[in-house]
């Protein structure tokens, strides 16, 4: 016959599988705010690159009107 389990090992084996339980609750949560967090950091990247693009744009046309002006002033001063 089998010797059937103490009363403090099954208490301390439901102990572990609740806080087992507890702990891939706790992990589901993180991996969901980090999977989050990944698709809020990719967005930022993207605007980023987009704002960049178009303050680079913004430069060029900054310094071709520049670039005009000063060849118009120049060619008045003449």
């Amino acid at each position: 016959m089998a010797a059937q389990p103490d009363t403090d090992t099954n208490a301390t084996i439901l102990a572990v599988a609740v806080e087992n339980a507890e702990l891939r609750a706790q992990l589901a949560e993180a991996q969901e705010l980090l999977i989050g967090l990944a698709v809020d950091g990719g967005e930022q990247h993207a605007r980023i690159e987009a704002l960049q693009a178009e303050l680079a744009q913004v430069r060029d046309n900054r310094d071709t009107s520049r670039a005009e002006a000063l060849r118009q002033m120049a060619e008045a001063a003449v």
